[in-house]
């Protein structure tokens, strides 16, 4: 194997409920054994639910995929080894002897990756259009939302102001 290996993420069944131990488990024994390199990053997947109970409304953080962990590694025998043995885990997903990884695509429709975007645009900045079927429209920025990766621009398209929601990355300050 090549020193040069990419780590990538792949997702790992637990018992239900032991999605947590085991994603503890395997960040201290990646600790422990020194293997950080090999093993980067755990995650579980969550999202935060409002939930209205008796007339109450309150912030309930659940897992989108109960019973799955993400890992993100490189794998070798050690630490297939390593994974395979934590207490809770029953295993990889995909075929018993060779993980799969998840694609570019899937890790992003999970959002397991946050990729921090800085703009160099801000409310009421005059904008262009750089990509996508509206390229070379101008607007002004109405809302920002680096967390969810989008921006609301105002166009003024046949005599009309009409909102438009687009990426940060498809509009630049109009020079």
């Amino acid at each position: 194997m090549s020193d040069k290996m990419e780590a990538k993420w792949y997702v790992v069944h637990t018992y239900s409920g032991y999605e947590n131990k085991v994603a503890n488990d395997l960040v201290t024994m990646v600790e422990s054994r020194g293997m950080q390199d090999l093993i980067q990053d755990v995650k579980i997947p969550t999202e935060t639910v409002t939930e209205i109970k008796d007339d109450t409304t309150r912030e309930v953080e659940r897992k989108i995929f109960p019973g799955y962990v993400l890992i993100k590694m490189i794998v070798t025998n050690d630490s297939w080894y390593l994974v395979r043995n934590i207490r809770g885990c029953t295993g990889f997903v995909g075929p018993a002897s060779k993980p799969v990884p998840l694609t570019d695509e899937e890790v992003a429709n999970l959002g397991v990756e946050k990729h921090s975007v800085e703009v160099s645009y801000n409310v009421g900045d005059n904008v262009k259009i750089i990509s996508g079927p509206l390229e070379g429209y101008s607007g002004k920025v109405k809302t920002v939302d680096t967390a969810n990766n989008n921006v609301c621009i105002i166009l003024s398209m046949f005599g009309k102001e009409t909102p438009v929601e687009l990426e940060l990355d498809q509009i630049s300050l109009d020079d």
